[in-house]
């Protein structure tokens, strides 16, 4: 049975990852420079506290009811028309926060921007996943995680400069207004450079039920911390209740959905995955902890220490200068070092931020800043080495049919980690802030060592994966012996010292085995009972791709790469070459199987010929034919004699 073979990597896939990023940067700038902005709402449209803090909660519950949805639509109905759409939306929906004339409509206008934010981010990821593999996916998420980092790098220095230039009442519409002209950009080259969506053939049917039960449970999650995060009376903590109970309800609906063969908005399955359950865990956790930095930084420099919004956006720019550097780093070592350096990143952000809120409450004199920038910008350079390598390794064994939803899950547990972080941040804030009437340097110490201990939480999670990894790697060498291969076989038609990539994808839970060929083309794969695609893949040549259905006992595929011949020499005719000579290639039946003319030198090169038996046909003066037998083995070389008119018997 023959499957869909995948396509060579697009050639563009450098430039469309450029304007992925330039979309991601956008969405994230939008969170950090809205921040510094509050107070100028608040001047310009006489926004209440609680108004602002719908503008910051409201696009991240929006936002994160989006990001599971979005990422199904964008597997089922293609990542680049989904892409588009959330970018025009966004680019929309900004244009419409930056001219509300009330915060009614501001807040409204945010809430429609976090659903566009939510629709556009797992389609990044999933574009990503889709275009790029093995250690260029590495090295493509190290470029997203330096765009995390230099988007909140940028994003509070510029909201800063805006207020500024444009003033107290109008500068915070500008922190909106500057998403037209790189959203315009990026629709722009977005729409001539990303890949055109395949043809999937049936689409379908939206698991509406599904979404209406994740949605709910997020919500009913979120509430309440945006209660707690806003101080505005007793947060309704019973709502999580219920956000269980619909939990539990959703995954009977989809595994219901699974078992009758439908298809459910997420694949269970994939969090049998044991790279990607783990990696969503800590990520949660992770995003829980360092988060709630922000809020507590900026609390403490802009009402604490009397700084402006500009100044308290550069007070915090270490830590994004080292979150900006790192990914880049990590990017080209996470397959390499795997977990164990998303560990080291995790242990260098605790130490910086239990440094920082150490002097945070010690350090009592001018210059605050400059003091907490070395232990923020270890916290930063440790937090990039987490993030982005963090997704790379999570999603590495999920088939790339499956990315966006994936994408979309994994980054729902970090809105939700997100919101619990900022709300125990908040909390821990204000409630010291009351206790000790009015002292920010231990209210803003306390935050920050309730983040420091949900990072040193994310720290045991990422400690305990990867003892556990090399236990069960060692008890598998040790106590049992070496697993019998469940498919074994040759790939035949590569030169010598080519070797081929075998990937084995389950069509089940979608988990990858991998491996290379031996010197003589040979290949092994262990993996469990069930049906799979088998991939051979070699640079520069078409792959291979069978059905195979594994059982209890060994199984053989051998492979034959499709071959590939070259034809090449020199026409000559009386004193020497012959310039601009057709030469052209017949098959054994006399189709036509290449053309080309000569060059100054009388040289012609025909490739991409199957091997086997040509007529090698030379046209000037008199046709000249020439029977040549290409093997794989090389080039052939045939130099063809024209006879000129005059010698024509």
């Amino acid at each position: 049975m023959s499957v869909p073979v995948p396509a060579e990597p697009d050639p563009r896939r450098w430039r469309a990852l450029w304007v992925c990023l330039i979309a991601g940067f956008m969405t994230l700038l939008d969170v950090s420079i809205v921040n510094v902005a509050l107070p100028s709402m608040e001047h310009g449209i006489g926004a209440t506290p609680a108004d602002v803090s719908w503008v910051v909660s409201g696009y991240a519950l929006t936002f994160g009811l989006a990001l599971v949805p979005a990422g199904r639509l964008g597997d089922d109905y293609g990542r680049r028309r989904m892409f588009l759409f959330g970018l025009a939306l966004f680019v929309v929906t900004s244009v419409l926060c930056g001219v509300a004339p009330n915060a009614t409509w501001l807040v409204v206008a945010r809430l429609c921007q976090g659903i566009a934010g939510g629709l556009l981010n797992p389609q990044i990821i999933g574009m990503m996943q889709q275009l790029f593999s093995g250690r260029e996916r590495g090295k493509a998420f190290g470029a997203f995680g330096a765009t995390v980092g230099l988007s909140t790098a940028v994003g509070p220095v510029l909201g800063g400069l805006l207020i500024q230039a444009f003033g107290i009442g109008e500068g915070w519409r500008w922190v909106f207004y500057v998403n037209l002209p790189i959203g315009v950009l990026a629709i722009l080259f977005g729409l001539r450079l990303l890949p055109k969506d395949g043809r999937t053939g049936r689409k379908r049917v939206p698991d509406l039920v599904g979404t209406l039960l994740l949605g709910g449970a997020v919500v009913l999650v979120m509430l309440p911390l945006i209660e707690q995060e806003q101080q505005n009376g007793s947060p309704r903590w019973w709502l999580m209740g219920i956000a269980a109970g619909l939990l539990v309800l959703f995954v009977l609906w989809e595994r219901l959905l699974g078992n009758r063969g439908k298809h459910p908005l997420v694949n269970l399955k994939l969090l049998t995955v044991r790279s990607y359950s783990m990696g969503s865990v800590l990520g949660m956790v992770y995003f829980a902890g360092f988060t709630g930095i922000f809020l507590v930084l900026t609390l403490f420099f802009q009402q604490g220490q009397g700084y402006s919004a500009l100044q308290a956006g550069a007070a915090m720019l270490a830590f994004a200068i080292g979150s900006a550097i790192s990914p880049v780093l990590g990017g080209r070592l996470v397959h390499r070092l795997g977990r164990p350096m998303i560990v080291a990143g995790v242990l260098l952000a605790a130490l910086g931020l239990a440094g920082t809120a150490w002097l945070v409450r010690d350090y009592t004199g001018s210059g605050a800043a400059l003091v907490l920038a070395a232990p923020l910008f270890v916290a930063g350079f440790g937090s990039g080495l987490v993030i982005a390598p963090n997704s790379t390794l999570a999603l590495e064994d999920i088939s790339p049919a499956e990315g966006g939803t994936a994408a979309g899950v994994l980054q729902t547990g970090q809105r939700i980690g997100s919101a619990v972080g900022t709300a125990l941040g908040g909390a821990l804030f204000f409630g010291e802030l009351s206790r000790s009437h009015g002292d920010y340097h231990s209210a803003a110490a306390l935050g920050l060592l309730g983040s420091t201990g949900l990072v040193t939480l994310a720290l045991l999670v990422g400690i305990v994966d990867v003892v556990l990894s090399r236990v069960r790697k060692a008890r598998t060498t040790v106590a049992e012996p070496p697993p019998r291969p469940a498919l074994t076989g040759s790939v035949r038609g590569l030169a010598p010292q080519e070797t081929a990539a075998i990937a084995l994808t389950s069509l089940e839970t979608h988990q990858v085995h991998r491996t290379n060929t031996g010197p003589d083309g040979d290949f092994a794969l262990t993996a469990p009972a069930g049906t799979y695609v088998l991939l051979a893949k070699v640079d520069g040549r078409d792959p291979v791709a069978r059905h195979v259905v594994l059982g209890t006992e060994p199984s053989r595929e051998d492979l034959q790469l499709p071959a590939s011949a070259r034809l090449a020499g020199t026409v000559h005719a009386g004193p020497g070459p012959f310039h601009g000579a057709q030469v052209t290639v017949l098959d054994a039946e006399g189709r036509v199987q290449g053309t080309t003319v000569t060059d100054a030198s009388g040289r012609y090169t025909v490739d991409g010929l199957v091997p086997g038996e040509y007529q090698v046909v030379v046209t000037s003066y008199a046709p000249a034919a020439t029977p040549v037998d290409l093997t794989a083995d090389g080039p052939a070389q045939v130099d063809p004699l024209l006879r000129l008119g005059s010698t024509v018997d």
